[in-house]
């Protein structure tokens, strides 16, 4: 159970005693209105830089992303960081820092047994040692140059970097933010949720000014992010997405409790309406709108718009490794094929998607300019 720590009056004193405030001085566009079709930033621009980087989210945010995404994990002392996955070994140089070899364990996450380096055993200070490295080097060899060079960001970090575009050019750029393994989480009492909250409550930006969503992979923290939105009002543009996993698996907290459904039986009709009870939109894998390497529609969007739910699915990636066969521009699988990722981002535009994750967000502006109204 997720213990309900949130207090009003908390959140309203951060509200109205934070700093931040004192350093927006371009005023909220009051005829701003989210585009009918959004480009979410996946990671950042972690097509061109290593993910879940400053880098990464500045460069989105130059290539013209709506929304930049950062995936949520907790450090030991309880500072929320940009990272896909605590496990840290992958996606960062802390395997060849000496001082960090005995951080190394082997830990069951979500029912997987994973060996590596985990972001709750490291403090702010120490994760501060660490540098982020490209995740999939073999097929994005062109962001190895930056391996070593990057931190691992704080949320506060993500925010402010938004804010400062918005107070440099007045536009406003959303956060669309992940809560990882919150379940798991919560039993080494790091819970994100009451975090998260909280430091969202310390911005304007944040409070006030941009759009965020909230997504989960599980289901009862975004019942409890709906409670708690609902009880404080704090956050003026806060809206929740359950995403789906694979249609077979079930989602880790109902795992948890024994529970056997599925996110296949969350994505019928009578599933979407159930999801619509406590969120405002829905993020599938492609497959559950178009299989893969076909070009025909299942009826999931049409589902879904009718339960009222937005649908953003994931991921498009430019590179002809991750594009469907009638896409691609070569063999070459690191090959960045930005025709082809055009094509297939412009199929889910017409299959009437409300948005979409890419890893290039400037290819993703250019596939949706027909689309905006």
């Amino acid at each position: 159970m997720i213990k309900k720590t949130i207090l009003l009056t908390a959140l309203i004193g951060l509200a109205g005693c934070n700093d931040d405030d004192n350093k927006i001085v371009v005023k909220p566009n009051p005829t701003y209105k989210e585009p009918n079709v959004i480009i979410i930033g996946h990671r950042g621009a972690s097509a061109l830089r290593p993910e879940h980087t400053l880098e990464a989210y500045q460069k989105a945010i130059d290539d013209g992303a709506d929304f930049i995404e950062p995936d949520l994990v907790s450090t030991k002392d309880g500072v929320l960081v940009a990272r896909h996955e605590n496990e840290i070994g992958g996606t960062t140089n802390i395997s060849t820092l000496t001082q960090f070899a005995d951080r190394q364990k082997t830990k069951i996450i979500d029912g997987q047994q994973l060996k590596g380096w985990f972001t709750e055993d490291l403090s702010l200070n120490e994760l501060n040692q660490v540098k982020a490295r490209e995740r999939i080097p073999d097929l994005r060899p062109g962001n190895v140059q930056y391996n070593d060079k990057f931190n691992v960001p704080t949320l506060d970090q993500i925010i402010l970097l938004a804010e400062k575009h918005y107070t440099k050019t007045g536009k406003v750029i959303g956060l669309y933010i992940e809560t990882k393994h919150p379940t798991y989480f919560q039993s080494v009492n790091l819970a994100l949720e009451d975090n998260l909250l909280k430091t969202l409550a310390k911005y304007k930006y944040t409070r006030e000014i941009a759009p965020i969503y909230i997504q989960s992979f599980e289901v009862n923290n975004l019942k409890y992010f709906k409670d708690q939105l609902a009880l404080h009002k704090t956050l003026k543009n806060a809206k929740l997405i359950q995403l789906y996993d694979a249609k077979t698996t079930i989602p880790a907290d109902y795992a948890a409790k024994g529970l056997k459904t599925t996110y296949a039986d969350m994505a019928t009709p009578t599933g979407l309406k159930e999801v619509a009870k406590y969120a405002q939109g829905v993020g599938p894998s492609k497959d559950y709108i178009i299989p893969f390497n076909t070009q025909t529609p299942t009826n999931f969007i049409k589902d879904a718009h009718a339960a009222k739910l937005k649908v953003h699915p994931y991921t498009f990636r430019p590179e002809n490794n991750f594009l469907p066969n009638a896409f691609k521009c070569s063999a070459k699988a690191a090959e960045k094929c930005e025709a082809g990722s055009i094509k297939e981002m412009q199929l889910f535009f017409k299959a009437g998607v409300d948005g979409l994750f890419t890893d290039d967000p400037a290819i993703g502006r250019k596939a949706v300019q027909p689309y905006l109204k």
